[in-house]
């Protein structure tokens, strides 16, 4: 973050009219500011690289190196010094958001998610939380409706405590770890540990793996 607070950010996508849009979006908040645009992953990687911003948002269809690829050489696994990537898309298929998120994303947004979406996902992944949008998260869960009888639930490693469940079906729910803090009256750090402590149990690697074993062991019904 640069010395007054502000959340530096840079934007990629292929649109210069998308680029330009998002980026007076986020300028018009009080403590986001862009401090690069790129119109290719690769010059994204570059310039990211360079400025190391706090937050990355790119867009997924981009010549030449694509937005997830993009994430995966910023933020994927075997990354030393990972970035925190934001995805946003016009495109809300499922295989998007499991490749952004196996990549090493922090959030998944539509671009039609409106400016208080945008600026509060961009602001969880600066704290190093993660956004995944309510919508696609449900998407998802009803897809694994839709998709009928699967193989049983994996079990977890240890057996879950009351307040890990609560944590879960927050989270099933979309909801992001301030509101999961507010809603349960627990302090921030104290979900965050919850969190962690239901990827470990469950062998998750993400808040959407979390929510389908919410739904595959009947804890929360697509919706």
């Amino acid at each position: 973050m640069t010395r007054d607070g502000n959340v530096r950010v840079i934007v990629a996508d292929d649109q210069e009219i998308v680029r330009t849009g998002l980026t007076m979006i986020l300028n018009a908040q009080a403590d986001i500011e862009v401090v690069g645009e790129a119109a290719t992953g690769q010059r994204a990687v570059e310039l990211a690289r360079r400025l190391r911003p706090d937050v990355c948002l790119f867009d997924i269809r981009m010549p030449g190196l694509d937005g997830i690829e993009a994430t995966r050489l910023l933020a994927g696994p075997g990354v030393a010094d990972p970035l925190a990537v934001v995805v946003i898309t016009t495109f809300d298929l499922d295989e998007y958001v499991y490749a952004a998120l196996r990549a090493g994303a922090k959030g998944f947004v539509l671009k039609d998610c409106g400016p208080a979406l945008l600026a509060q996902a961009i602001h969880a992944a600066a704290r190093g939380d993660a956004l995944i949008a309510p919508n696609i998260t449900t998407r998802l869960l009803k897809a694994f409706a839709d998709a009928g009888p699967a193989a049983p639930a994996r079990q977890p490693i240890d057996r879950l405590t009351d307040r890990e469940e609560q944590v879960l079906a927050a989270v099933a729910r979309g909801r992001t770890n301030i509101e999961i803090s507010a809603e349960l009256h627990i302090t921030l750090s104290t979900v965050k540990t919850h969190i962690a402590s239901l990827m470990a149990k469950l062998g998750a690697r993400n808040r959407v793996e979390i929510a389908i074993w919410a739904y595959e062991t009947d804890r929360v019904r697509g919706g």
